[in-house]
């Protein structure tokens, strides 16, 4: 199977190359993303009893700002993406105390000719990174998992799960 004539990032050659979006119409583009942290019970106990806040301050609050710091950077970060004039970015969070996990969801919107959905996955990607960087001397067996996008739209192919 040649994968090349399915991979947006491959030119006629095979050589890697950046999309060409010139003729794309610029539209209102939005995606959202989400990524877990899942902690041992008894991490998860020495958090809640500290309010999630240590001597750096609220390690969630940390967290989301690393990961709107990496929604901004994401065309340094992954070779192939436009740099992109972000209109919002937003995060909320769930929290799970029976699984003792915190849930990030990112949504990233802009005004242009190409989506966002690497920017929503490298925001959730960045915050549980900065989650686990502060929390990683209580435990190490902290686990990322499920990052994901969720939905996407205003470009060729929306994308959204039921």
């Amino acid at each position: 199977m040649d994968m090349s004539q399915g991979l947006t990032h491959i030119d006629e050659a095979g050589r890697p190359t950046m999309v060409d979006v010139s003729e794309k119409a610029v539209t209102q583009r939005r995606a959202s993303a989400c990524g877990t942290v899942r902690f041992s019970s008894t991490v998860w106990q020495a958090l809640e009893a500290n309010g999630f806040s240590s001597k750096k301050g609220s390690v969630i609050d940390v967290a989301i700002i690393a990961g709107t710091t990496g929604v901004k950077q994401t065309s340094q970060l992954i070779p192939f993406c436009h740099l992109i004039p972000i209109d919002s970015c937003k995060f909320t969070i769930e929290m799970d105390p029976e699984a003792c996990a915190v849930t990030f969801h990112c949504t990233v919107s802009c005004t242009g000719r190409t989506g966002v959905e690497m920017e929503a996955l490298t925001g959730v990607s960045v915050a549980t990174l900065a989650l686990y960087d502060m929390t990683k001397a209580l435990g190490q067996d902290t686990v990322i998992e499920q990052v994901k996008l969720l939905t996407k739209s205003g470009g060729k192919r929306d994308y959204g799960l039921a």
